[in-house]
């Protein structure tokens, strides 16, 4: 009982950190004070503070054997999102009806809150799931839509997206209206329109992909949605690849519905992943899982789960407190500056070209790159084979070519392995 007062007593606390103290006093305290100093500097000198930045880096358990650059997958969290969802582990096998349930499931409120302040929006229309892939279905499945009724997207969508647009197409007789988007394109202007050239009078929906996960390009998701709304067109914002890896607030992208994987950029464990919903909005979507009330107005009708892991959910807390040492901004920034930093570095090789724009706006920590007279299947096994650097090679559509994401905890050493790796497969 003792525990379970402490516990939703210090949920309900105020400050910037308010789960990391429940499961290590000593390391809030030391995490409140780096965030203290690190954001008395100005921009320039923080992006450069390699102590910070080592700090940071000490803090991931990520192997000293194998360079990771694949975090656009899936991220690893820190060692305090790891002990925490531990803790919570062990806490609720103390008796778990009781500590999961009464105590753990009390404690989504306050995560609710918590997460509700990183997106910059109502609590109310916050749901906590599992990923990205379960939020999206949740609408695509969940809207009212009719045979005859079109849907715009892109085949650069990610296909768990396109595969469930298809499934409504079989099942309901909707039309899909496909974008081919050749990348990288750096003017906005002229993505919108591609958007909009699509639109019709038939058109219900729009599906937007934040970030085109293939080559980190950034949409101009907010002017879709604008030219979108003009015309009585809802949009899906599909951001798994931006919440807490770029600087926004999600009522600010436009959409009328919004879902994220929090397992990527913000380093929450694994399976876990939030859905938004414009408050209006709600009681048009049903329950992918029913509720007592699928069409009900509760953001909360879309958490009818049954038994889950309440203790990794929870330890999303700490993984958002984690990223509050760092700032929204200025990891932002700093993912930034990695990529600009080793792509500087080989830009000078004509045999290596990019899929990613070069307008600052429209990417962050994803990159692709090919290499002329290299397949990039063999570019990525000789990264891992020969240098110990793990990336992937994407062969999907219009795309070919190897993706290359860092994070938080890469340094710009670990960046000079890659680009000799590079110089060498690029033979020069």
């Amino acid at each position: 009982m003792s525990s379970r007062r402490k516990f939703l007593h210090q949920l309900t606390a105020a400050g910037a950190f308010t789960f990391l103290p429940f499961t290590n006093a000593a390391f809030a305290n030391e995490a409140e004070n780096r965030c203290r100093q690190f954001h008395a500097l100005n921009n320039a000198d923080a992006m450069r503070d390699e102590d910070f930045w080592g700090w940071i880096k000490e803090q991931y358990t990520v192997s000293p054997n194998l360079l990771n650059l694949n975090n656009g997958g899936v991220s690893p969290q820190p060692k305090v999102v790891q002990d925490a969802h531990i803790r919570f582990y062990q806490f609720s096998n103390e008796g778990p009806s009781y500590y999961m349930w009464r105590t753990l499931d009390e404690g989504r409120e306050a995560l609710r809150g918590k997460l509700a302040e990183l997106a910059g929006c109502n609590a109310e229309e916050i749901a906590i799931n599992r990923n990205a892939t379960e939020g999206l279905n949740t609408v695509i499945f969940g809207l009212n839509l009719k045979a005859g009724d079109e849907v715009v997207l892109t085949r650069q969508d990610y296909p768990n997206m396109i595969n469930a647009w298809k499934q409504r197409e079989k099942r309901d007789g909707i039309k899909l209206v496909w974008l081919n988007l050749e990348l990288p394109i750096e003017n906005d202007d002229a993505i919108v329109q591609q958007y909009v050239n699509a639109f019709t009078s038939r058109t219900k929906i729009v599906h937007v992909t934040h970030l085109i996960n293939w080559t980190g390009q950034i949409l101009p998701i907010r002017k879709i949605a604008d030219e979108a709304h003009k015309r009585g067109i809802e949009v899906i914002g599909d951001g798994a690849h931006t919440f807490a890896h770029t600087d926004f607030k999600i009522p600010d992208l436009g959409c009328d519905y919004f879902a994220s994987s929090l397992h990527k950029w913000l380093c929450a464990p694994f399976g876990s992943g939030l859905l938004w919903i414009k408050k209006e909005k709600i009681k048009n979507i049903w329950a992918l899982l029913s509720n007592n009330e699928p069409d009900g107005t509760d953001i909360r009708k879309f958490e009818s789960l049954g038994t889950r892991s309440f203790a990794s959910e929870m330890a999303i807390g700490n993984a958002v407190d984690f990223h509050n040492v760092i700032g929204s901004k200025r990891k932002e920034e700093r993912l930034r500056y990695l990529t600009d930093y080793w792509i500087s570095k080989v830009a000078d090789i004509k045999k290596v070209s990019f899929l990613q724009p070069k307008n600052k706006a429209a990417y962050c920590a994803i990159s692709n790159i090919a290499i002329d007279g290299v397949n990039p299947t063999d570019v990525s096994r000789e990264l891992h084979n020969k240098h110990r650097i793990h990336t992937v090679s994407i062969d999907w559509e219009n795309i070919h070519g190897v993706r290359i994401t860092p994070h938080v905890y890469t340094s710009t050493k670990d960046l000079d392995r890659l680009v000799n790796a590079i110089r060498q497969i690029a033979g020069v």
